[in-house]
C-alpha cells in the first residue's frame, strides 16, 4: 500500500479539508497532512498521539514504516532537523509520518466528539460549527454528585491525574478537547448554563472565573483527554486499511 492510500483512508475518517476550514473560519493555525514521505510501500502503521522517540522505537519493533499522529510532528516551519529529534529518527529509519490534528479534533466521530461521549453525553450544542464537523460542546448527562462524576471520568479515561474544583452536582457539561480552556470556551460554557467544565491545560484566572460562577472544573491531562478518542480513530483506521498491520502506541507516562 502506498502512503497516499493511507492518507486517503485517514481523510475518509477525518477530512483534511476540515483543518483548512477550521483555520480559515476561526483564525487558527495547523499543519495536518503528510509530514514526511520516505517513499516505498507501507508495510505497517503505528498510531501514536505524539511523535516521540519512544513511538519511533515502537514502530521499529512492530515493523511499521508509517506513523500516524494526532499532534503535528512538525507544527511550525523549520529550517533544519535537530540531532536526536523524532522526525530525524523517522527519516533515518525510513518511517513516513502523517499527522491529523484539527481535522481529527472536529470530525464526526473525532476526538472532541469522543470526549463528549466518554463523559456520558450523547449530543449537544457546539461552539465552533464546520461544514462536516464541530468543536466544543455543551450537553446533558445523568445527574450525579461531582465526586461520582470525577471517579467515572478517571475510570473511563484510564487516568488518576484529574484535578477537580467545585462541589455541585453534575448535570450539564461543557467539554473541549486538547488545550481547550480559553476566554472564548469559558464564555461559551457560562452562556450555555453549564454546571461543569471539562478540558485540559487550565490557566488559573480562567479556573477562578468558572469557580466564581459556581461552575465545577474537571481537568484531565491533555494526553488522557485526547488519547481516548485517538485510540478509537486508530481502530477505525485499521478497519479501513483492510489487513495492513496497525499498532496503537499509548505512552502511559502521560495519561
Amino acid at each position: 500500500m502506498l502512503l497516499k492510500n493511507v492518507y486517503e483512508q485517514i481523510d475518509a475518517l477525518a477530512p483534511f479539508e476540515l483543518s483548512k476550514e477550521y483555520c480559515d473560519t476561526y483564525k487558527f493555525y495547523d499543519n495536518s497532512g503528510v509530514i514526511l514521505d520516505c517513499g516505498g510501500d507501507v508495510k505497517g502503521v503505528l498510531c501514536s498521539l505524539d511523535l516521540s522517540l519512544r513511538a519511533v522505537e515502537e514502530a521499529k519493533k512492530a515493523g511499521a514504516n508509517c506513523i500516524v499522529t494526532h499532534h503535528p510532528a512538525i507544527y511550525r516551519p523549520v529550517s533544519s532537523l535537530k540531532q536526536g529529534s523524532a522526525v530525524l529518527a523517522c527519516a533515518q529509519a525510513g518511517i513516513s509520518v502523517i499527522s491529523a490534528h484539527l481535522n481529527l479534533d472536529s470530525a464526526a466521530g473525532g476526538i472532541d466528539e469522543e470526549l463528549m461521549l466518554g463523559l456520558g453525553g450523547i449530543s449537544g450544542r457546539s461552539m465552533h460549527v464546520l461544514t462536516d464537523g464541530n468543536y466544543g460542546k455543551v450537553f446533558s448527562v445523568t445527574e450525579e454528585p461531582l465526586a461520582a462524576f470525577a471517579a467515572r471520568v478517571k475510570a473511563r479515561f484510564q487516568t488518576e491525574r484529574v484535578v477537580v474544583y467545585g462541589g455541585r452536582n453534575v448535570g450539564k457539561v461543557a467539554s473541549f478537547c486538547g488545550a481547550g480552556m480559553d476566554d472564548e470556551t469559558v464564555a461559551f460554557a457560562l452562556a450555555e448554563g453549564a454546571d461543569t467544565f471539562v478540558s485540559s491545560d487550565g490557566k488559573h484566572h480562567l479556573i477562578a472565573t468558572l469557580v466564581e460562577n459556581d461552575v465545577n472544573v474537571v481537568l484531565l491531562t491533555h494526553y488522557a483527554a485526547e488519547n481516548y478518542g485517538f485510540v478509537r480513530f486508530a481502530e477505525n483506521l485499521k478497519t479501513k486499511l483492510k489487513g495492513l498491520p496497525v499498532t496503537v502506541f499509548t505512552d502511559e507516562r502521560l495519561l
